[in-house]
């Protein structure tokens, strides 16, 4: 079944999350290294991101709350890769776990069909449901849905087990260190990306 439709994360896959972790750091008063280091013993454990902040002892700074993405943050081949995907006439959305401010600045920056966030459809990944409404979203079937992220547990398992196709972004702290599931496409840079979906022509063949 051919892919019509692809889906993208947003941290680690389409956004460096690097400046993001250090200014959030900062605001704590800690060495970047320390917040890190906690950030991998969250993915050790399989738990979401903010228990790191219970792992060391600390309530999050509200001034964190204003530490946000910008565009110098996108990954260098994020946006042509959305671009050569559109114009390769399948319909391409960002979808992933994030606030309502986080979904407004993806929409401003972003040139894609459509940006939803967990705020927005009211369900957080990795609960299947978050995926069957991006299947609604695209009009089209589940196995005809591409959805990429760098995490195999929110991302890539959660959407095989929707029926979508799951694409695992090797990058960023979840990507290197969690094993891609059985059946998932892995990929190191979106420049695998067409040719992995079968996309001849949006992989400049």
């Amino acid at each position: 079944m051919r892919v019509r439709a692809v889906f993208f994360d947003v941290g680690e896959t389409l956004v460096d999350e690097e400046r993001y972790w250090r200014e959030n750091a900062a605001a704590a008063g800690l060495r970047p290294h320390v917040l890190w280091a906690a950030l991998g013993k969250t993915i050790e454990r399989g738990e979401e991101h903010w228990e790191l902040w219970r792992h060391l002892g600390l309530e999050r700074p509200a001034v964190a709350d204003g530490v946000a993405y910008s565009f110098e943050d996108l990954h260098a081949d994020a946006l042509d890769c959305l671009a050569r995907l559109r114009s390769a006439g399948l319909f391409v959305g960002v979808a992933g776990n994030q606030s309502a401010a986080m979904e407004r600045w993806a929409r401003e920056s972003l040139d894609v069909d459509v940006v939803v966030s967990s705020a927005s459809l009211g369900v957080r990944k990795p609960d299947t449901r978050f995926f069957e409404r991006l299947v609604e979203l695209a009009g089209v079937t589940p196995g005809e849905v591409a959805y990429v992220g760098d995490r195999a547990d929110n991302d890539a398992a959660p959407a095989l087990a929707a029926g979508l196709v799951a694409v695992h972004l090797r990058r960023g702290p979840w990507g290197q260190l969690q094993a891609t599931p059985a059946g998932a496409i892995a990929i190191d840079s979106f420049a695998e990306l067409p040719a992995r979906l079968g996309l001849a022509a949006a992989a400049g063949a």
